[in-house]
């Protein structure tokens, strides 16, 4: 086997001996062998000085709609575009067709997983076809495989099923997470309901739509107990729910790597690509979340990747359909949260924090420990285009451009990808 020295790189991880510390890391047979000042000899060596060296990420509720929408992403592509970006386990959300709520379902997603660069862990779906009217069998569902139930990027908008979720799932510690949308007020809308809709004449999705349904579920949460985890979370409002909610619930909360970053007023040249659910908001939003990300009310960053066709995208903008692609740019956007949140907090987030909420076993850097790492240059300039993208959709506000920020190698179950300059 080809043993591999990562030079010098700032290794991050708070369960390591070696967190915060700069040295030489040798890899040999999908194990990490060394760790320390020497230079070990090796097949290949990455010169990874200024570079951090973290457990591999972690993706919360990635988008990959096969079985059903192959189209716009497959497994293959899905699994090529996340190790591009850093990920080397993802957790897919059930928004196919057939949705994940049988064990055919389960077993297809996780088939590869012992052999795999990146490994697939299956969200089911709380709701037969994601419709919130009739409860799916859970505990099959766990014992299949799925680690944690959702109607992904539907919300479970059904008051009774939503208690019934988290009474069910408490028989085996289940996590319910949910897509806070209130579908009724949000109905046909486009972009968030401020200045900037009105300016440019469309249907907006107001906060009250988000924070209603913050606010009803934490309600639901405290009188039937059980585990919540609240996913995109985009208003401050909503924030504030959650911050005060964790005093006494068992409730945890993310949000897209994209969201604290962007703003409304980027839809006023009717880009599709800035189209998103929840919608980009206003500059009060942005630092709530920023305050969140480094205060540890938001415990988990995503990537928020939904991928869309050109079909879906290159339409009158209230047609086509929300989302970006952006298992790639997650790197480029946590670079730019860096600015404000130290990179330790940061990398917690999309490492740690996910596999800690689905009880997952959580990797270390440490001698004789499994290599299962990412290795990040926030320094690395590079152009996001045909050449460079493994996904099969390009809806991505950044695409076509220079961005800051790449994954440039991942380790997992033996295997790697580099991109090394």
């Amino acid at each position: 086997m080809m043993k591999i020295l990562l030079q010098s790189p700032q290794i991050i991880d708070p369960n390591s001996p070696y967190h915060l510390k700069e040295k030489n890391v040798l890899i040999n047979n999908g194990r990490i062998v060394e760790i320390g000042d020497k230079n070990y000899s090796a097949d290949k060596v990455i010169k990874a000085e200024g570079m951090k060296l973290s457990i591999g990420w972690f993706d919360l509720g990635t988008s990959i709609p096969d079985p059903g929408h192959e189209y716009k992403e497959d497994l293959d592509s899905g699994m090529r575009a996340a190790a591009a970006g850093g990920f080397t386990q993802i957790a897919v959300l059930p928004n196919t067709s057939p949705a994940i709520q049988t064990k055919n379902e389960v077993s297809y997603l996780i088939k590869g997983n012992d052999t795999n660069l990146v490994k697939i862990h299956p969200l089911a779906s709380v709701t037969k076809n994601n419709k919130g009217e009739e409860l799916t069998e859970m505990i099959d569902l766990h014992e299949a495989g799925a680690v944690a139930f959702t109607d992904g990027l539907k919300p479970v908008w059904h008051t009774d099923i939503f208690l019934k979720s988290l009474q069910y799932l408490q028989k085996f510690d289940g996590l319910l997470i949910d897509h806070p949308e209130d579908i009724w007020l949000n109905l046909f809308g486009q972009m968030h309901e401020g200045i900037n809709s009105t300016m440019l004449g469309l249907k907006g999705m107001p906060r009250i739509a988000e924070d209603i349904v913050v606010n009803k579920n934490l309600e639901l949460l405290g009188y039937a107990g059980g585990r919540l985890h609240i996913t995109r979370l985009s208003s401050a409002k909503a924030i504030d729910m959650v911050r005060s909610g964790k005093k006494k619930l068992n409730v945890t909360c993310s949000v897209t790597a994209y969201q604290a970053l962007l703003d409304d007023s980027l839809l006023a040249d009717f880009d599709t690509n800035y189209k998103v659910n929840p919608p980009l908001r206003e500059k009060a939003d942005q630092d709530a979340l920023i305050k969140a990300l480094k205060d540890g009310t938001i415990d988990v960053i995503i990537s928020g990747h939904v991928p869309q066709d050109e079909e879906s995208k290159s339409l009158e903008f209230d047609l086509a359909d929300f989302g970006i692609t952006n298992l790639q740019t997650t790197a480029a956007n946590l670079v730019s949260l860096s600015k404000w949140v130290d990179w330790d907090v940061l990398l917690e987030k999309i490492t740690v924090a996910p596999r800690r909420l689905l009880n997952l076993e959580i990797p270390k850097i440490d001698i004789d420990e499994k290599a299962n790492l990412t290795l990040l240059d926030p320094d690395r300039v590079w152009k996001f285009d045909e050449r460079s993208n493994f996904s099969k959709a390009k809806n991505s506000p950044w695409f076509g451009q220079e961005i800051v920020g790449k994954a440039v190698a991942v380790f997992n179950n033996g295997k790697h990808y580099f991109d090394v300059a």
